[in-house]
């Protein structure tokens, strides 16, 4: 493409170019994402239309991003941010990438929280884009966030003090085992979780998730992928006040497996599961008891 013609001109012949090959590429919005790569070689955020100028090297860096995107790394990596209800995330390879589908994890929480949300524990936090969006949208509260792996817990705390400066701390820590200083954190108001709950043989077929997210926030263990599901159960009726409330995210099938694990854990009374915006049931929502019963109140996993 000659750096010599209008930009107007060379906006749109990059844009039919590039989303010729996405598309041939396979991806599902060949369009959208040679926007975004469009505009990110340009350095810009404006809509294309305003550009009246664009940067030495435009092309060059366009196909550079344009060939990283057809061999199916994940748009977000591409351009280092991914967008989360209000916030834009920081992300990076190796942490697993923010899911559109996740978002809704707030908004039941307000929906049916009791009383004040002032202390809020993220369990298997990733890039801690629940947290964030907790001190983003709620500015009088705290939050802890707990994830195992050590680059995805920088990166979190990273978030979190972006979100909400001085309200938010990371604690590295696996949720399979005794964590001292996580139990110290009870009671708390609620815990949000999206933890890692493929079984171990249903493996993801899109490159962008199977390529590029940690395997280990994909596959939750055992033969149905609740064993650390079954862990934040656990942690949650330590954690939570009487009245507090869980909400944790899982696939679409395992939506009786959650309600049930919670039952037999006991330190629960209302035990429900929640649609995504598409209808699918991906949402376990658990309410702390107003008097807990002490069965199974100490165990980690089922």
């Amino acid at each position: 493409m000659s750096e010599h013609l209008p930009v107007r001109e060379r906006l749109r012949a990059a844009l039919s170019a590039t989303t010729r090959r996405l598309g041939e590429a396979g991806l599902e919005s060949p369009s959208v994402d040679a926007r975004a790569l469009i505009a990110h070689a340009a350095g810009t955020d404006r809509p294309l239309v305003m550009l009246d100028e664009l940067p030495p090297g435009f092309s060059a860096e366009l196909e550079r991003l344009t060939v990283r995107r057809e061999h199916r790394e994940p748009l977000q990596l591409i351009l280092g941010r991914a967008p989360f209800r209000r916030l834009m995330l920081a992300v990076r390879p190796g942490v697993f990438i923010p899911r559109p589908e996740t978002e809704l994890a707030l908004d039941l929480l307000r929906e049916h929280s009791t009383g004040e949300l002032a202390h809020v524990v993220d369990l298997c936090a990733g890039s801690g884009a629940l947290g964030a969006t907790v001190l983003d949208e709620l500015p009088a509260a705290r939050v802890l966030s707990v994830e195992i792996d050590e680059t995805a817990a920088q990166l979190a705390a990273e978030n979190l003090e972006l979100a909400g400066p001085g309200r938010g701390r990371v604690l590295q820590a696996d949720l399979l085992t005794q964590i001292p200083e996580l139990a110290a954190a009870a009671p708390v108001d609620a815990v949000l979780s999206n933890p890692p709950y493929i079984p171990p043989d249903a493996v993801p077929r899109d490159p962008e998730v199977i390529e590029h997210d940690p395997h280990r926030a994909l596959f939750g263990g055992g033969e149905d992928g609740l064993e650390v599901p079954h862990a934040v159960i656990a942690w949650s009726a330590r954690l939570l006040r009487p009245g507090g409330v869980l909400i944790m995210e899982h696939a679409d099938v395992q939506g009786p497996a959650a309600r049930e694990a919670a039952s037999e854990h006991g330190g629960f009374d209302l035990l429900s599961t929640a649609p995504d915006l598409t209808g699918r049931d991906r949402f376990l929502v658990a309410r702390r008891a107003p008097v807990a019963p002490t069965h199974g109140s100490e165990r980690l996993t089922r």
